[in-house]
């Protein structure tokens, strides 16, 4: 009888489907190659509670998180060695996703970019940015494109390294000062959205289940999924005109490897993010492959559109997090969930 080996991979709320079918992959051909049998455990929930639940004793072999502040604060409880991010290609980033809306079937409220989420009759699903990732990102999306941040093409090679070099070369962010981007993010959070969800799967669940709103902001491949599960004729999804590159990381979490023994099967898992395999079973599901030639496989679904990313226009995670979501930081201080 061969080795058997558990891993216990702690990922964001959307991505059970996701890591269900790349773990089988995995899985298959990891005994082909080494005889060793390895099952997987895999935990969801919003990211950043995610992240708190590992520091606090959760043994995750790997972390496969929204963003890349939530590995960050792991690595800072000593759990994970600094420098994570450029042990694998693109931040350690397999695959990114970005942010869109779903509407109900028809789009009854003419719902099309982001200027129509602070319209006085429209009222918007979107997570809490305290605790999920989606909603991280969906709140960086919109001041983004509110203050004009550069997009650039990542369905091409070249688009993808213009922003790579951009993000190297950055130093100054005036995007943080831009006052219509921070009038635009009060009116929206505290007169437009009624409810926040812990998570983006509990935000699809109250627009699509409970019908609240008349448009969901989410990840995209959720709004795929909200389709596919509640009905293509109950609703729409809609592209905004541009959006923010959002780049979940993964990680090795050393501390728990190393004691498990697990080290080497643990990298060869997230090493296996980036093979043609696992890159085409992330376009099936809707996220967008890191790999050009998959993405245009997936192109029709995962049409491309401008992006614009948080390293080149927020200058990285920390930045963000300080600024808009550590306690006291301006989301607290303009968010009054009393008054709504």
């Amino acid at each position: 009888m061969g080795e058997e080996v558990k891993i216990l991979n702690v990922s964001y709320d959307p991505t059970r489907e996701l890591y269900s079918d790349i773990n089988s992959l995995f899985a298959e051909r990891y005994k082909t190659r080494t005889g060793v049998s390895v099952t997987f455990e895999q935990s969801h929930g919003g990211s950043s509670k995610q992240a708190r639940s590992v520091i606090d004793g959760l043994k995750a072999d790997v972390v496969t998180l929204a963003l890349g502040w939530d590995i960050t604060a792991i690595e800072r409880a000593g759990l994970i060695k600094p420098g994570w991010q450029e042990k694998l290609p693109y931040n350690s980033a397999p695959y990114t996703s970005t942010i869109g809306f779903l509407v109900r079937k028809g789009n009854p409220k003419n719902i099309k970019d982001w200027k129509d989420l602070t319209r006085s009759d429209v009222q918007a699903i979107v997570a809490n940015p305290k605790t999920s990732g989606a909603a991280r990102w969906a709140f960086l999306a919109l001041w983004g494109v509110t203050a004009h941040a550069k997009t650039h093409d990542f369905s091409t090679l070249t688009g993808l390294k213009e922003s790579q070099a951009a993000a190297r070369t950055a130093k100054d962010f005036p995007i943080y000062k831009n006052a219509e981007a921070r009038a635009v993010i009060e009116t929206f959070y505290n007169k437009h959205v009624p409810v926040l969800d812990t998570g983006a799967r509990g935000a699809t669940v109250t627009f699509a289940q409970k019908q609240l709103g008349d448009v969901l902001i989410n990840w995209e491949n959720e709004l795929w999924l909200a389709q596919e599960e509640f009905g293509k004729d109950k609703f729409d999804i809609v592209y905004p005109s541009s959006s923010i590159l959002a780049e979940p990381p993964v990680a090795v979490v050393d501390e728990v490897v190393d004691k498990k023994g697990t080290r080497d099967i643990a990298e060869a898992y997230l090493k296996f993010l980036y093979t043609s395999e696992a890159q085409d079973a992330v376009g099936q599901l809707h996220y967008r492959p890191r790999d050009v030639e998959a993405l245009k496989k997936y192109s029709k679904d995962l049409p491309p559109i401008p992006l614009f990313t948080i390293d080149e226009s927020f200058g990285g995670w920390t930045n963000a997090h300080e600024a808009f979501f550590a306690e006291g930081a301006l989301f607290d201080q303009l968010y009054k969930p009393a008054t709504k």
